[in-house]
């Protein structure tokens, strides 16, 4: 069976930023499972299209996640006319850490009702 995830590498590296926007590209390499080249290719890909922004911090880079930007394919949420902003679909992913990242959409919009008609956390899920 082919090795596959639900996350393209592209959305894994995103995740890797909104958790600690200082982080250094071997350390995204390691944690997404690819090499330091890919890491840096897929980091310019996300800047090259706005998504991030790099930012020099002495020998260092910072990143900041535009999460205000559209998603290039906007996911199909029934009733909520799909999840606009990376920053709703990073908080969904990332719980918690969106918010020490200064990823402030999860908090804004619809909540889209659980299947059961639930609110998503309220711990009735």
């Amino acid at each position: 069976m082919a090795d596959w995830s639900f996350l393209t590498n592209h959305a894994r590296v995103l995740l890797c930023i909104a958790h600690d926007p200082g982080v250094r590209l071997r350390d995204i390499a390691a944690r997404v499972g690819v090499t330091e080249r890919t890491a840096y290719g897929i980091v310019t890909d996300l800047t090259e299209a706005g998504y991030v922004v790099k930012q020099k911090d002495g020998r260092r880079n910072r990143y900041q996640i535009q999460a205000h930007l559209p998603l290039r394919r906007p996911l199909p949420v029934p009733g909520s006319g799909g999840l606009a902003a990376v920053g709703e679909v990073l908080a969904l992913l990332d719980g918690d850490g969106a918010d020490a990242a200064g990823l402030s959409a999860r908090d804004e919009g619809p909540v889209v009702p659980l299947a059961d008609g639930s609110q998503p956390g309220t711990g009735h899920d």
